[in-house]
């Protein structure tokens, strides 16, 4: 029946149309003399038109779509110019022209209106631009346009969806902040230092391949002749500085928040020239692996842009559940929007067994501590916990200080 219900919409508007048209052709017909003959031929064009427009093949349009910049940051501008085509320029009084999106997509945009009107007229060649404003992280596919033309009774109105197909990258958004390395821990928590991360190069233990930064006089002359490929020597780090990053995939009001705090800390680390990776668990797990480099950052930036809060378990158990791996790694660096009692009990385990654990709670500007959380930084501290209340704005304060809450 859906099927057909268009099909029997038209026919019944282009129905209507005739009948108007054969009882205004009565009336002058019957009544004759000069206004009844001029208000029928006052009515013949539009209602040759709007047949003329029954029959007007809309889905020959091409459709191109051009976004010339694929990849941004969230919150900033993307442009976007469509190119249409036509075969048979008949004028066409109007043309909505509306942007398709994928389900994903269409919840991350909010209901932002993807609309144009343009007034084509006879133009076979029809060029629309506009912008989407603060566009917000994640990948987004574009699938195809929705195009309406109509006469001017509103009687006729034909509407064709034209797949066009577009995906663009939107990385999260971050602020310039300074990396301190961990150094120490007292009773009352952690400290941070300012040495930079430097590399013993005085003993190579291997070689592995270039990477950009790589300095000249690292490279191994023998191992990229044998590979074919430029190798570069692998140095022992004269401290540890390798940081794992665990992020709460569980759904949160600041779960954007946190991403971009991710996307600021892991671009600190690895310009300060020590080590990162990312622990990501929800609907699916991903472990991307400690090491260095401008790839790595980029892999670590394009994961972030396409993760989502999908994460059924409260986040002290997917804790729990990764404790044996975690409890391998140097330094850890808890990443979440919500702190409770499970999650505080769960990082004291971790730190019995003398896990260096930093939690960071993200909040929105000027958001205020709970009563409940202002207890719980007092007992994680007491055990050993490093807590760091970090608002929006002031990511690059991490390191610097104790902000007063």
């Amino acid at each position: 029946m859906k099927k057909w219900k268009p099909y029997f919409l038209t026919f019944s508007k282009l129905f209507i149309l005739l009948l108007l048209s054969a009882v205004v052709f009565s009336y002058a017909m019957f009544q004759g003399g000069f206004v009844s003959w001029f208000l029928f031929y006052s009515f013949l064009p539009f209602a040759l038109y709007s047949f003329v427009l029954v029959f007007y093949p809309i889905r020959d349009f091409k459709v191109e779509r051009v976004i010339s910049h694929k990849e941004r940051l969230a919150g900033e501008s993307l442009p976007i110019r469509l190119i249409i085509t036509r075969r048979i320029p008949i004028p066409l009084f109007y043309l909505i022209m509306e942007e398709q999106v994928s389900e994903k997509t269409s919840k991350r945009f909010n209901h932002t209106s993807l609309k144009s009107l343009v007034i084509p007229g006879f133009r076979k060649h029809i060029e629309v631009a506009f912008t989407i404003h603060h566009i917000p992280r994640g990948e987004h596919e574009f699938t195809g346009i929705r195009m309406k033309v109509g006469d001017v009774l509103g009687l006729i109105e034909k509407e064709v969806i034209i797949p066009c197909e577009s995906k663009v990258l939107i990385y999260a958004a971050y602020e310039d902040m300074i990396y301190r390395p961990v150094e120490h821990q007292y009773e009352q928590g952690t400290t941070s230092s300012n040495v930079k991360v430097q590399r013993d190069t005085s003993m190579a233990i291997g070689v592995r391949d270039y990477q950009p930064g790589d300095r000249f006089s690292w490279i191994n002359w023998k191992a990229t002749a044998k590979k074919n490929e430029i190798m570069t020597k692998e140095f022992e780090q004269r401290r540890s500085h390798d940081v794992m990053i665990i992020l709460d995939r569980t759904p949160s009001n600041h779960f954007e928040r946190v991403i971009n705090y991710a996307s600021s800390l892991t671009r600190a680390i690895l310009k300060k020239g020590a080590q990162c990776g990312v622990t990501s668990v929800g609907m699916e797990r991903t472990i991307i692996p400690i090491r260095e480099g401008e790839n790595h950052l980029q892999a670590i930036q394009f994961h972030l842009a396409k993760v989502e809060a999908d994460c059924e378990q409260s986040f002290y158990q997917v804790l729990e559940s990764e404790r044996v791996r975690l409890l391998q790694l140097p330094i850890m660096m808890v990443l979440t929007s919500t702190i409770n009692q499970g999650l505080i009990d769960e990082m004291r385990k971790l730190t019995l067994r003398n896990a260096q654990v930093i939690l960071f709670v993200i909040k929105g500007k000027n958001e205020r501590l709970t009563a409940q959380e202002a207890e719980l930084r007092v007992q994680g501290a007491q055990g050993g916990l490093w807590i760091r209340f970090v608002h929006e704005g002031e990511f690059s304060e991490s390191f610097v200080g104790v902000r007063r809450s």
